[in-house]
């Protein structure tokens, strides 16, 4: 038996699939795979190009932008600050962004006829920290220029809270709160600018620039060496290009890495989906994650601390099917819970899928990773190809690993 109890034989079926069916027929242009078990690396493949019009191929240390595979890093952060004792969570968030307190909730109409009210709780920590606060992403990341809005969305739309918003995260979070909320605090769930403020919170109860906090507490302790919000000068020929998908299914480039805006440091730094990573550093981050908070003697967060994070925390026990709003987000609903910070497999009847207990989340650029603490495994996988909902990577993957498994 091996020391991870997976199968080799088996695992190899992961480079053949994604060859045959991703890099050959060009539907991905390069990607990179780890699966480890016990702590131990049981499979890793790097396939394709980094770079298809420049004719480089895939690094191991090839920086990739992952998107919402920030979200967890930023939730972890806020919850270092918990562990501290500056907030519980059910406290209203509006006690550091006073610009909050005369939230409403969107009722019915648009534009001047808007009729709204007062929320029956305020919005909390805890709804920050699961996307059930009544934020939006203001008709989303990925939202078709001149499509109808809805009329919260479109005063996201009306006040430049948008993506890509050239405004600071301090002016950013405190214009939302001239935004109705598009449902009541606690009731829904929904993808939104919710991490985004997440940030914010630790800009403002730290006292630090969230940046710098994110460098201090976690990226230095795990030495996560190139994992950043821009992109250094000599680390460029590192960074990957990002492609997007055309309706004819041929690929485009999104973000030319010689030419990208990572280039220097954001004016609106996104704890929602502003980083790059390596797949080496992603892997110590998951690899902490895996071991209750700990890795190589630095302490990130408490074991009980994650523990609690990665629970669902939708109202009832429900799971994404029943409550949630929009069809945008990293993870289908079926069978799905929602902690703070990621998704978790409530029952893999519903889902389809193995993992139950799982923790996980994924990033526009169809980058994705899960822990699961019940097999004792992390699997990660990066590559750049926008939209992430093109493929069900993710389901192929946990059919591919978890037939590996043989102790």
């Amino acid at each position: 038996m091996s020391q991870h109890g997976l199968d080799a034989d088996r695992l190899s079926l992961i480079t053949e699939h994604l060859n045959k069916h991703y890099i050959k027929t060009g539907k991905l242009v390069g990607c990179q795979t780890l699966v480890a078990r016990h702590g131990k690396v049981a499979y890793q493949s790097t396939l394709g190009q980094m770079d298809r019009e420049r004719d480089k191929p895939l690094r191991d240390d090839t920086i990739f932008r992952i998107y919402s595979m920030t979200k967890p890093i930023t939730s972890i952060a806020l919850m270092q600050l918990y562990e501290q004792g500056h907030f519980q969570l059910n406290d209203a968030v509006s006690r550091y962004i006073p610009e909050w307190k005369k939230q409403r909730v969107w009722v019915s109409g648009s534009g001047p006829t808007m009729q709204t009210k007062a929320p029956d709780r305020p919005v909390s920590f805890r709804h920050m920290l699961n996307h059930s606060g009544g934020i939006t992403y203001g008709g989303g990341p990925l939202a078709i220029p001149g499509a109808t809005l809805h009329p919260v969305d479109q005063v996201y739309s009306d006040l430049g809270l948008t993506r890509g918003a050239r405004q600071d995260l301090e002016s950013f979070v405190k214009k939302l709160g001239q935004v109705p909320l598009r449902y009541e605090p606690g009731e829904r769930w929904m993808y939104s600018f919710s991490t985004d403020v997440c940030g914010y919170l630790v800009q403002a109860i730290s006292g630090m620039p969230f940046e710098d906090y994110l460098q201090k507490h976690i990226f230095d302790p795990l030495g996560m060496k190139d994992t950043a919000f821009h992109i250094a000068p000599e680390k460029v020929d590192r960074f990957a290009a990002n492609y997007v998908r055309r309706e004819d299914k041929s690929l485009a480039v999104m973000d030319d890495p010689q030419n990208s805006s990572y280039a220097k440091p954001p004016v609106f730094v996104s704890g929602g989906g502003g980083l790059v990573s390596t797949m080496t550093d992603y892997h110590r981050f998951c690899e902490m994650l895996r071991r209750g908070g700990e890795l190589d003697g630095a302490r990130i967060i408490g074991p009980r601390t994650l523990r609690l994070m990665t629970q669902n925390h939708l109202a009832g026990g429900k799971d994404l099917t029943q409550v949630a709003l929009g069809n945008f987000s990293e993870t289908a609903n079926e069978g799905i819970g929602f902690g703070l910070g990621f998704a978790t497999t409530i029952s893999e009847v519903a889902a389809g899928s193995y993992g139950p207990g799982d923790f996980y989340w994924g990033g526009m650029a169809s980058t994705i990773f899960w822990v699961d603490p019940v097999e004792d495994l992390v699997v990660i996988f990066m590559t750049q190809l926008v939209p992430s909902g093109t493929f069900n990577i993710r389901g192929q993957l946990k059919n591919l690993v978890y037939s590996a498994i043989v102790d």
